[in-house]
C-alpha cells in the first residue's frame, strides 16, 4: 500500500542528499542555498530573520547560527531594521550572489534530471498537485494540533 508520508520522506530525503552533494563544491549547505535564493529573487532591501524563519520552517536559533556562518563567510550581511529596534535585516552581498548563480545551475539542472522520468505534461500536472498537497499539509498543521494517540508522521 502507498502512504503518503514515506513516499514525501523518501523523496525529499533523496532529493536533498542529491542537491547537497552537486553544490558542496561552492561551500553550501541546502539551508544556505535557500536562504541566498530568497534573497537574490527578493527585495534589495532584503529579509528579517524572523521571515527567514518562517518561511524555512525552523526556529530561530537554528536560522540565527546559519546566517552568522553565512555573514562570516561574507556572503550576507545582517543589519539592524530600520522601525524594529528588535529584528534583524538579511542583505545578500556579491559573493552570496555570485555563488547563488553558480549553485543555482545545479539546482535547475537536478530537477530537470529528477523530472526527466516524467512527460512534460507529467512534470507540469505532478508540481501542481505536489503544490497543492504541500498547501493542504500546512493548512493541517497550522489548524490542528495532533492528536494523543497518534504518532508523528502517522497516517
Amino acid at each position: 500500500m502507498r502512504r503518503l508520508p514515506p513516499l514525501l520522506r523518501r523523496a525529499w530525503f533523496s532529493l536533498n542528499q542529491s542537491f547537497r552533494q552537486r553544490i558542496l563544491p561552492f561551500g553550501l549547505t541546502p539551508d544556505q542555498y535557500t536562504i541566498l535564493r530568497w534573497l537574490a529573487e527578493g527585495s534589495s532591501k532584503g529579509l528579517t530573520q524572523s521571515e527567514i524563519t518562517q518561511r524555512m520552517a525552523s526556529d530561530a536559533n537554528t536560522i540565527t547560527a546559519i546566517v552568522r556562518r553565512m555573514e562570516a563567510a561574507g556572503l550576507v550581511k545582517r543589519s539592524p531594521h530600520e522601525t524594529d529596534g528588535r529584528a534583524k535585516r538579511v542583505q545578500i552581498l556579491s559573493p552570496g550572489r555570485n555563488i547563488f548563480q553558480k549553485a543555482h545551475g545545479q539546482a535547475l539542472k537536478l530537477q530537470h534530471d529528477v523530472l526527466a522520468s516524467l512527460t512534460p505534461a507529467e512534470s507540469e500536472l505532478f508540481l501542481e498537485l505536489l503544490e497543492r498537497v504541500a498547501d493542504a499539509c500546512s493548512g493541517e498543521a497550522a489548524t490542528k494540533s495532533r492528536s494523543p494517540g497518534t504518532q508523528e508522521g502517522e497516517v
